[in-house]
């Protein structure tokens, strides 16, 4: 038994659909694309999404909301599911969520940093230490990329906000406190930026490669050569975001929600934003991922084994698209990253 004979016999009519349509290059108009299609509505990880949907188009129900945007949070993060499933703006649910995203953008493009006043440990906006942290914008445009409103022009003033604010190394900060920039904690510090956040360019750069034309643009590719430069493989990471966006994982963090470094992850950018193969570092995590595909083409994922079928999908994309040749060029040499370097001694 093969990983085709697998996936088409997953119970979730969405990940057969995207098998047939993603990975055996099945047309729109085939009857079993459309008869599945016609399925998803009682797939049980999109009846449970939409369950706990409000009547304001928010979600009313989920973890790692927090202070940080709060609903709007939470609702990115079910467009981030729900898009990912295959469902788009013709979906009502999906509809209703992006507006009420839209609803609470700011004038500049961006979204509010928090909603109530408070950040993570209570702290009074006035007295706060962040003014600015580029994950208040990269994570609903994440939810709406998804989603299929990269395009919109609402988001298009969001993804304007965001190359703003990204660093002349090509990475995004921490954040500012008022002009200035927050050196990022050593567990997510970018390889080759001084004040560089890994959570904040992963979100970032997630969200221009899901945008039909700035997924090949300079920001992208800056942000991407920085990720790649961390150079951190691990087997249990593997698939990690998968796992989240299907709801297996927790939604957890802040500053920590990119906290693992998940090689499935940094493949998935690599093929949309074009990195080649040609690039050493990509070169290498394919051939990690290789090493671990099991006897019937599967990746287990060993924290909830029902996700490796999706995991294995993913797995799967990225590496049909990955190409030997591109206009790919990288800027970052190849050096060991630590995330708390030694400092000398002075005697």
């Amino acid at each position: 038994m093969t990983w085709v004979a697998l996936l088409l016999a997953d119970p979730s009519a969405s990940l057969r659909l995207l098998a047939l349509r993603d990975l055996l290059h099945r047309p729109d108009d085939d009857v079993e694309v459309q008869e599945l299609k016609k399925l998803q509505d009682e797939d049980p990880l999109i009846l449970k999404l939409v369950a706990l949907q409000s009547k304001d188009g928010s979600w009313r129900e989920g973890e790692g909301g927090g202070a940080i945007l709060g609903k709007t949070r939470l609702t990115a993060q079910a467009l981030m599911s729900l898009g990912y499933l295959g469902l788009g703006p013709e979906h009502s649910a999906v509809q209703r969520g992006a507006e009420f995203i839209f609803a609470q953008q700011q004038n500049d493009g961006s979204w509010p940093l928090n909603a109530h006043g408070t950040l993570f440990d209570g702290t009074v906006l006035s007295e706060i230490k962040y003014h600015m942290i580029p994950l208040q914008t990269a994570l609903p445009l994440l939810g709406l990329a998804w989603a299929g409103y990269a395009t919109d022009s609402r988001a298009e003033q969001a993804y304007d906000w965001l190359v703003e604010e990204q660093l002349p190394q090509g990475g995004w900060p921490s954040g500012k406190h008022r002009e200035k920039y927050i050196f990022a904690a050593g567990y997510r510090r970018l390889a080759h930026s001084e004040f560089g956040c890994r959570t904040n360019t992963t979100a970032a750069v997630g969200a221009l490669a899901l945008h039909p034309k700035r997924r090949t643009s300079h920001a992208a590719q800056r942000g991407l050569d920085l990720l790649l430069a961390h150079e951190h493989r691990q087997m249990h990471t593997l698939g990690f975001e998968v796992a989240r966006i299907v709801g297996a994982e927790r939604h957890r963090g802040g500053f920590t929600y990119f906290k693992r470094y998940d090689v499935a992850q940094m493949l998935d950018l690599s093929w949309r934003i074009g990195a080649s193969l040609q690039d050493e570092r990509v070169a290498d995590n394919v051939k990690f991922v290789k090493e671990l595909q099991g006897p019937h083409g599967l990746w287990e994922y060993q924290r909830y084994p029902e996700v490796s079928r999706w995991v294995t999908f993913d797995l799967l994309r990225s590496l049909s698209h990955l190409d030997g040749e591109t206009d790919w060029l990288s800027m970052e040499p190849r050096t060991p990253f630590q995330p708390y370097p030694k400092k000398p001694r002075r005697f």
